[in-house]
């Protein structure tokens, strides 16, 4: 096995409440990072996080379950493709930039709480997932609260947008009615329900399709015109939601500078850890859109 820094290594612990697609995420981000060559569905019984017998015939995670994948970010990696390097070369780059990101999928029943708090002790970070149609539920509150017991930085994941009754803004209001004010929208979808088709990217501004088969292919495209107000308004909110905890960078951004992207992703990376700002994804885990993005947020 390869030898990592510390710094490109990822503890992560993925909690919810359950039936929220908890372990529907961990499934992608398996697939996705070349661990499992088939992606594993829940309500086939056939997942791999779910490894007990009694998991795979109830359909829920009973006890936490680790593994470990190696990722090089989706931009990263865009980029290279981009730059039309032989094969052997792009691996070669890609491999620079590759992390290693230990996986703990977590029990979201409330009767194995305790599971979920033995795990919390070791994460380094957590991704919170959340059902797009029913937003913060009981089980979601418990894990968060255990989360703030043990200081983990966490961002959020808002699952099922493809679902009907899925709606974005309405789950996003409940994380900050009911668990934190630090959270901030690092995207926004495009459609919902059955016109659910990808996000929009707001620190980049650039729109995200998954396509091909199992979503294995992103498309990088211009932001929809009727998405296009919304999407700089709450990018106005991410980026003073960011430079608000640098003194530096609030007086150049409150004088009209414009604060570059990697900058930014260097702030809101301290803030994240510093447990300042919760940072808010979406898109569908089952119908394969978003999780690939998800990945890169380390």
């Amino acid at each position: 096995m390869r030898d990592y820094p510390l710094e490109k290594v990822r503890n992560i612990g993925i909690i919810a409440h359950i039936d929220a697609g908890k372990t529907t995420v961990s499934e992608r981000v398996l697939f996705y990072t070349g661990v499992s060559h088939k992606i594993g569905e829940v309500h086939e019984g056939k997942a791999v996080m779910d490894w007990m017998e009694q998991e795979r015939e109830r359909g829920i995670t009973i006890t936490s379950a680790a593994t470990t994948c190696f990722w090089t970010p989706t931009y990263q990696t865009m980029q290279i493709n981009a730059d039309k390097k032989s094969q052997i070369d792009a691996d070669e780059t890609k491999k620079e930039f590759e992390h290693r990101i230990n996986i703990i999928d977590t029990p979201g029943h409330v009767d194995f709480t305790v599971e979920v708090e033995r795990s919390l002790k070791v994460l380094d970070g957590g991704v919170v997932v959340f059902d797009g149609v029913a937003g913060v539920e009981p089980q979601s509150e418990t894990v968060w609260r255990q989360a703030d017991k043990y200081h983990v930085p966490r961002i959020c994941f808002i699952n099922k947008l493809d679902r009907t009754g899925g709606n974005f803004e309405r789950s996003y209001k409940t994380i900050l009615d009911r668990l934190t004010k630090n959270a901030v929208r690092m995207q926004i979808p495009i459609g919902e329900e059955e016109k659910h088709m990808g996000v929009v990217d707001l620190l980049k501004m650039k729109a995200f399709y998954f396509e091909g088969d199992l979503g294995s292919t992103i498309r990088e495209a211009e932001i929809p015109d009727e998405l296009k107000a919304d999407a700089q308004k709450y990018r106005n909110e991410l980026v003073e939601k960011i430079v608000e905890n640098d003194e530096e960078m609030m007086t150049k951004y409150l004088g009209g500078e414009e604060i570059g992207v990697d900058i930014l992703k260097k702030l809101l990376r301290k803030s994240v850890i510093a447990g300042l700002v919760v940072p808010v994804f979406t898109g569908s885990a089952l119908k394969n859109k978003g999780v690939q993005l998800g990945c890169s947020a380390n």
